[in-house]
């Protein structure tokens, strides 16, 4: 006789991306829907937040549906429903949040709130179902730069994270100055694969410091002055060489912290998450330095890195396998901290 798989349905609308997902016993994925607004946010060089709000209301449920679709299944069969309740933009958070509470309610299923920045650790879980703490998390994105120490699933120790610009902020930041397309990272990367990295010397904001903690607004102000000087003396800017000495200055800091956090710890493995996790040079950076150590680098494929909801319901998944669950005065948290 076959064991039903217990079914969770994620949802995800914390910035521009409205996401849904169908999760099977935590590990495997259904169904994992996305509706991008990247289009709609570039003629303003990044994320409006009222518009991401109000196309999220129009997205939400068609997602959700598709979803199910997807994955075969009904509301009916769906055990767990898991939805992100920070950090992120209020007004987008507020639909999705609003959207699981009233299925939740209508379904009489339990529900689960997840912090954004701890489903993006269970990206890596999906990935590699057999992960097991303890290890050191790096979660690099738009929003966040958070160095972790996991001892076990669902206990954290912050080691370390941005006391400025987040890591993916500082990329599209001197993206949009360059006149590139939002988002900026994955643009910065692909003029820095022909670029020479050393051909510009920008800052490594704490780089030197016995630190865990990050600093980007340096750099960005670095980089930023570099190109206004350029623009005045009416010198042409090298966009590959830039692009790569940019690029390098972040990974350079990204990828040592987190290999001496992995020392700090005494841990032989290392994660990578979120949007800049998708990054080719800060993955072989942090590798290469990884491999003499003998510790082991994991990291989720590239459409588990940038926002969405099957990270979401795996970390609902294990949170409801704990005892954690949610009544009905769960409110959004804009401003939500793991720890």
């Amino acid at each position: 006789m076959t064991t039903k798989p217990f079914l969770t349905l994620g949802i995800e609308t914390s910035c521009d991306e409205t996401a849904a997902a169908v999760i099977a016993d935590g590990t495997r994925i259904l169904s994992n829907v996305i509706a991008s607004q990247v289009d709609l946010h570039q003629r303003f060089g990044g994320v409006v937040p009222e518009i991401a709000a109000r196309k999220h209301i129009e997205a939400v449920f068609p997602v959700i549906d598709k979803a199910l679709l997807d994955a075969g299944t009904t509301l009916l069969d769906v055990d767990l429903i898991a939805v992100t309740y920070g950090p992120g933009l209020i007004g987008a958070l507020l639909v999705g949040l609003q959207a699981a509470k009233s299925l939740a309610f209508a379904l009489d299923k339990p529900l689960v709130g997840i912090n954004h920045v701890e489903g993006h650790i269970y990206a890596n879980v999906l990935a590699n179902p057999q992960l097991q703490p303890p290890f050191v998390c790096l979660t690099a994105s738009g929003g966040h730069t958070d160095l972790l120490y996991v001892p076990e699933f669902g206990r954290y120790e912050m080691l370390g994270r941005t006391r400025d610009d987040a890591a993916g902020e500082a990329f599209d930041k001197i993206a949009r100055v360059l006149g590139l397309p939002y988002p900026g990272g994955p643009q910065i990367s692909r003029l820095a694969e022909n670029g020479d990295r050393e051909a510009i010397s920008f800052p490594r904001g704490l780089g030197g410091e016995d630190t865990f903690d990050f600093s980007f607004s340096g750099l960005k102000t670095a980089a930023l002055n570099y190109i206004n000087h350029a623009r005045q003396t009416g010198v042409e800017i090298n966009l590959p060489d830039f692009a790569a000495s940019f690029q390098w200055a972040i990974v350079d800091v990204l990828a040592a912290k987190v290999i001496r956090a992995a020392q700090f710890k005494s841990v032989k493995q290392v994660i990578l998450s979120g949007g800049v996790a998708a990054n080719k040079s800060l993955r072989h950076a942090v590798a290469l330095l990884a491999k003499p150590l003998g510790i082991k680098v994991l990291f989720p494929p590239l459409e588990l890195c940038t926002d969405n909801a099957a990270m979401i319901g795996s970390a609902g998944h294990f949170k409801y396998l704990a005892g954690h669950s949610h009544s009905w005065d769960l409110n959004a948290v804009p401003n939500l901290r793991l720890i």
